[in-house]
């Protein structure tokens, strides 16, 4: 058996899944898991790739190193509601999901402020992504990846639906929820792993320190060790595999549409 340095562990040494009883001991692995296990993980790969070509892009129409996005951010960043500017009491430019630019919702999470922002960010994704995708395979592991973002995206718009929002936090966050329940699941420890940690240290630095999404950063934890805890009670169950991965992406679609609503009607966002 071996460690990743986050703690994750190599989805081929993982034993048996717990359900019930601690006496009550499901024999049968999660259904094709070693099928993946030894496959060099592409998706992960994909994305950090296309993470990269946005921070690029953005770099190419005015974009900084330190961190100013210029118009891209404005025209690709998550914004429930918003004003290019303001004259009086006049809106100029109405912008946002609730005027129609859905793709926000996703695009948003492509963009970075600064070179800090997405090499931290991309780091954790690699190293989360890498083991999740070689446990679930590329077509579940983009869901659950979509799955977090989307989450993620509800989160900013239920708690700060007003504020430009970036980055593949929410996302990433989503890895690491769905890693600890994975862990859990399967009787590894999440503290003894490093992965509990990791998350605790995440989470004080996202409520310690400002101009950090904390309804992104808590939605995506929440949708990705939701999605995480599906997938393998489905598995668990003897289900076809395919309905574990159906899972993630309904539930993607769900909080996609949750986020459409919440642009719309969600007119006394929390802790705002």
């Amino acid at each position: 058996m071996h460690q990743a340095s986050v703690g994750f562990h190599c989805p081929s040494c993982v034993g048996p899944v717990e359900v019930g009883s601690r006496r009550r001991i499901l024999r049968r692995r999660v259904p094709a898991t070693s099928s993946f296990a030894h496959r060099d993980p592409v998706a992960i790969r994909v994305l950090i790739a296309l993470n990269a070509a946005a921070f690029l892009y953005a770099l190419s129409r005015g974009g900084s190193l330190a961190g100013s996005l210029g118009d891209v951010g404005i025209d690709f960043g998550l914004i429930g509601f918003g004003c290019k500017a303001v004259i009086g009491r006049a809106c100029v430019g109405p912008l946002g999901v609730d005027e129609g630019e859905w793709w926000r919702l996703v695009t948003s999470a492509f963009l970075h402020a600064g070179l800090l922002h997405i090499g931290f960010n991309m780091f954790l994704a690699w190293m989360l992504g890498n083991q999740l995708e070689r446990l679930h395979g590329p077509t579940r592991f983009l869901g659950l990846y979509a799955g977090s973002l989307a989450a993620g995206s509800l989160g900013v718009l239920l708690m700060a639906p007003t504020t430009l929002t970036v980055g593949a936090s929410g996302a990433v966050f989503g890895l690491m929820g769905a890693t600890v329940v994975h862990q859990y699941r399967r009787g590894i420890n999440p503290w003894s792993s490093g992965i509990g940690t990791l998350v605790v240290v995440n989470l004080l630095f996202t409520f310690g320190r400002p101009g950090i999404s904390i309804g992104g950063h808590l939605g995506g934890l929440l949708g990705g060790a939701a999605l995480a805890w599906l997938v393998d009670t489905a598995d668990a169950r003897g289900l076809p595999r395919r309905v574990g991965t159906i899972m993630t992406y309904a539930f993607a679609l769900a909080c996609f549409a949750g986020g459409i609503w919440a642009a719309a009607n969600w007119h006394d966002p929390l802790l705002g």
